[in-house]
């Protein structure tokens, strides 16, 4: 079978360093490694709206900085269909069908969706909407009977969702949903990058991140202000690796050939790990040698940004000729479904 990839993200602010880590660089290789039928890049702003349906314009302005942001880093448009989910409507037919093959109960068990809830405050007032998210995603996915699907480990109780709902529907109607397969980032630290202020994740809603769109300046700041090892007071004081965002950043970027380029004493990270653990090393070189290596990748990123800033209405061409693509995909997929459900009412034609 070949492979069908389907991901996204959705628009509700910039992009940052943990999706590049965590998703954006993974898209970049599959794209270039070639071994794919089709590549589905979804940006999911009705999706957004189940949190933010009272601030439509923060969803409809960071929907083209997304789009941005994915070119940006290297996708490609002539070879991954990037759409907006509100531009194919038949995601919405497909989200009902599958709606009856779901409880409500098994939504509120689903652990990413309780987590959610509990982030949000949505425990006394939930919207339907944000509780379907999971079935929603199913119909996302499903509906360009994708097989490969890039996500962070944070995702994967909702992807399971999608499983039961695919053999639900094919024990129900009929077998024309494939199994799906998660794609992991290939560093644990990718999957869930650390926030700058030492909390778990980094977060758009925490305010713990570097933006793909941040000047040098703001970067720089940002990393030099990173929680450290608070006990690493003094530069001859041996310092603590576990918890420190630096090191767990440099884990996430670093390459040996980044030591022959900004800091020669050292051959690898592992050497430069020993030297702070030991002591006699400060919070501020490390610092400084991760700031050379975040602005190395982000520099060409910002490059790429400021000529598509130029030409937005070239974005949104991308975006809209993606949706009819996507759109027509979605239609053979809701055609299928109708054929094995027992509703596909134009077979009652007799001309």
């Amino acid at each position: 079978m070949e492979n069908i990839i389907m991901t996204g993200d959705r628009p509700t602010g910039n992009l940052h360093l943990g999706h590049y880590v965590g998703s954006l660089i993974n898209r970049v290789e599959l794209q270039n490694e070639g071994n794919y039928k089709k590549y589905y890049i979804m940006i999911a702003d009705t999706q957004a709206l189940t949190d933010n349906s009272k601030n439509v314009d923060k969803v409809k302005n960071n929907l083209i900085q997304v789009a941005i942001d994915y070119l940006s880093v290297g996708l490609d448009p002539n070879k991954v269909c990037i759409f907006i989910q509100s531009m194919v409507p038949e995601l919405f037919e497909i989200t009902g069908y599958f709606m009856n093959l779901v409880s409500v109960s098994r939504l509120q068990r689903n652990p990413t969706i309780k987590d959610e809830i509990k982030q949000r405050n949505f425990e006394k007032s939930l919207p339907i909407g944000f509780l379907n998210y999971p079935v929603s995603q199913a119909a996302d996915i499903l509906a360009f009977n994708a097989n490969i699907i890039p996500v962070g480990e944070d995702q994967l109780p909702v992807l399971e969702q999608t499983r039961e709902i695919i053999h639900s529907f094919n024990n129900t109607y009929g077998e024309i949903f494939n199994d799906i397969q998660p794609l992991l980032p290939k560093k644990k630290i990718c999957a869930r990058l650390p926030g700058l202020d030492g909390k778990i994740k980094m977060s758009k809603s925490a305010g713990n991140c570097i933006y793909l769109r941040d000047d040098e300046k703001t970067v720089k700041e940002k990393i030099m202000s990173a929680y450290t090892d608070p006990n690493h007071i003094k530069v001859s004081d041996p310092g603590q690796i576990e918890g420190n965002i630096v090191f767990s950043y440099l884990d996430a970027f670093c390459q040996d050939y980044h030591f022959e380029k900004y800091l020669p004493d050292y051959k690898n990270l592992d050497e430069l790990k020993a030297h702070y653990k030991k002591g006699g090393l400060g919070d501020v070189k490390v610092k400084l040698f991760l700031n050379n290596i975040i602005q190395e990748l982000l520099t060409p990123i910002r490059q790429k940004r400021a000529e598509l800033e130029k030409n937005i209405d070239k974005v949104y061409e991308i975006l809209f000729k993606g949706s009819e693509e996507a759109r027509e995909e979605a239609k053979k997929t809701i055609e299928k479904m109708k054929d094995v459900i027992g509703i596909n009412y134009k077979k009652f034609l007799k001309n």
